[in-house]
């Protein structure tokens, strides 16, 4: 079911993101909490002071110096892990020669924010970290990409090792839950709130996601304009 606040889908989230790194010593995995006008620095920090209390070694990564220094501020003591995508690109160029799993070079990354701008980047530093990585909140796809031959090589390339650890994606008249390991489940938004709809292994596309909510009936003009509505949302954020 629906957590019935943040703070609880936070607990969701750790417990899920805490399941999947159990699973593998250097998965690459995603957590996503879509909700419009949600402050995402403070959530990240509860996340990491959770993670670091469970005896998780990790840093915390920002896209650029602004926001790396805005959460070393609120982070107060807790800041000690906090750096930007630049600061760990540097570190991996400095390079340590020391590649065993006991080596804190190989602990979790957890990349906030990652956008279309940073692809090339954080490419570069998946790909030369040998331990977890995290995407929170990534927007690694641009819909001006389209679905051309540079969004077919990336879907099929670096795009498709990730794993979706967590989600919970509010839309107009339904939300997308995934818990890992659960599969992915769909709501749909009636009058007295959201109920259960379906599960799906694999995260289902906006056409997917209509036929479900409209009971496998065609969905005429309207549906499948909101379903394309849905894809370019999907591709932006």
């Amino acid at each position: 079911m629906l957590p019935a606040d943040l703070l609880s889908a936070e607990a969701e989230a750790l417990a899920a993101l805490q399941q999947a790194l159990a699973s593998s010593a250097n998965g690459r995995w995603t957590v996503e909490f879509r909700f419009e006008g949600l402050r995402l620095l403070p959530l990240v920090l509860r996340l990491n002071g959770a993670l670091r209390e469970a005896g998780q070694e990790l840093n915390l990564l920002f896209a650029d110096m602004g926001a790396t220094a805005l959460a070393r501020r609120d982070a107060g003591e807790g800041a000690t892990n906090i750096s930007s995508f630049g600061d760990q690109e540097r570190r991996q160029a400095e390079g340590s020669t020391d590649r065993s799993s006991d080596s804190p070079s190989n602990g979790l990354l957890l990349l906030v924010g990652a956008s279309q701008a940073e692809y090339e980047q954080v490419e570069r530093i998946c790909g030369a970290h040998v331990g977890p990585v995290v995407l929170l909140n990534p927007k690694l796809e641009d819909a001006t990409v389209g679905i051309g031959s540079v969004a077919r090589q990336r879907r099929r390339g670096f795009l498709a090792q990730w794993q979706a650890a967590y989600a919970l994606i509010p839309q107009s008249d339904s939300a997308l839950r995934r818990a890992f390991p659960g599969d992915w489940e769909l709501y749909r938004l009636d009058p007295d709130g959201f109920r259960f709809v379906v599960g799906f292994e694999r995260r289902p596309d906006s056409e997917q996601r209509q036929q479900a909510l409209s009971g496998g009936e065609s969905q005429g003009l309207g549906g499948n304009l909101r379903a394309l509505g849905d894809l370019i949302e999907g591709l932006q954020n």
